[in-house]
């Protein structure tokens, strides 16, 4: 079974379903169930997991993920998780987690750029809090609640990534374009821009399932850093004829400088929620570098059908068969 487009509701169950039970981040209960409401609303609307942070983010800081059915001196008529005042909806629609959360993902796709702002001044472009900073101390909770819900959920992950491998490019480039994707020397961000333009470059193609593999990255992590895809292209041919960067026209792997903008050693928290996000979806014959890395840190991971291997500490390399042709596993 191929991946297709749809799946957003599967999406949506597992993050309910991952609400029983247990403390995240210092919230619990009907907490983590509010914020699988909104990330639930979110994935409904298309709005990817860095805007399901924000938004879980937004609702820490106004009302610290409760439904509370009073304001305060500033806005004695705000209501719900995001305290939202009545010229947002009626009082039942404020005080409906999904509902109420529908109209802050209403706003924060329309503010210019929401994509590269620091998280406190999206939220605060919506919410227009007195302090612009004031939803800084919540991003790192946000983050892990979110992470928690999601549970690194390969199915949702899936759902990110059907189509045709122009139609992946042309949605990537978009992200290039918002400074959600960056590069480094030697420029492989243009193989991918191609793509998106139907032209044909020798030896510059990506594989199907390497331009998936960048669009669940991204999606994950709202910015990716890459530094290589396709090193026939770009003629960095590193003494490995074997290689997935090189081999079969190249094109089949791609190494991650940064997660979040946050450089990875392949062993970091990232690397990992990467690593365990994409494994179970990856087509067999499929590796993934830096298992030095994560033995010298004293973490390891049990990957079942997908070869590990040694390679620098300062990326993450995941690669497919050079020979293969089709695209990624569906979610289980």
């Amino acid at each position: 079974m191929v991946v297709t487009g749809g799946g957003k509701s599967s999406c949506a169950a597992a993050a309910t379903a991952s609400t029983s039970g247990g403390t995240v981040a210092g919230y619990s209960g009907d907490q983590l169930v509010n914020a699988a409401a909104i990330m639930n609303a979110g994935s409904a609307r298309g709005v990817n997991v860095q805007g399901q942070t924000l938004a879980v983010m937004t609702a820490m800081g106004e009302s610290a993920l409760r439904n509370i059915d009073y304001g305060d001196l500033a806005g004695p008529d705000s209501r719900g998780l995001f305290q939202q005042r009545d010229t947002w909806g009626t009082l039942a629609q404020r005080l409906n987690p999904t509902v109420s959360a529908g109209f802050f993902f209403e706003r924060l796709v329309k503010v210019p750029n929401w994509e590269t702002l620091t998280p406190t001044a999206a939220a605060h472009a919506v919410q227009i809090n007195a302090d612009p900073d004031h939803y800084t101390p919540y991003y790192a909770p946000a983050g892990a609640v979110v992470a928690a819900l999601v549970g690194g959920d390969s199915a949702c992950a899936a759902s990110a990534v059907g189509g045709t491998a122009q139609q992946l490019a042309a949605a990537l480039v978009a992200k290039i374009d918002a400074g959600n994707i960056t590069g480094i020397a030697p420029d492989h961000l243009k193989e991918i821009r191609w793509i998106a333009a139907g032209e044909v470059h020798a030896n510059c193609g990506i594989n199907l399932a390497i331009l998936q593999v960048i669009t669940i990255a991204v999606s994950t992590f709202g910015s990716v850093g890459i530094s290589d895809i396709n090193r026939l292209c770009t003629n960095q041919y590193l003494g490995n004829p074997d290689s997935s960067h090189w081999a079969n026209g190249g094109g089949h792997a791609v190494d991650f400088y940064s997660l979040d903008r946050t450089p990875t050693t392949g062993a970091d928290t990232n690397a990992i929620k990467l690593l365990k996000t994409l494994l179970p979806l990856m087509p067999e014959g499929s590796a993934t570098g830096q298992v030095q890395c994560r033995a010298q840190a004293g973490t390891s991971l049990e990957l079942a059908g997908v070869r590990q291997f040694e390679d620098t500490c300062n990326h993450v390399h995941v690669q497919v068969d050079p020979a293969f042709t089709g695209s990624l596993k569906a979610g289980a």
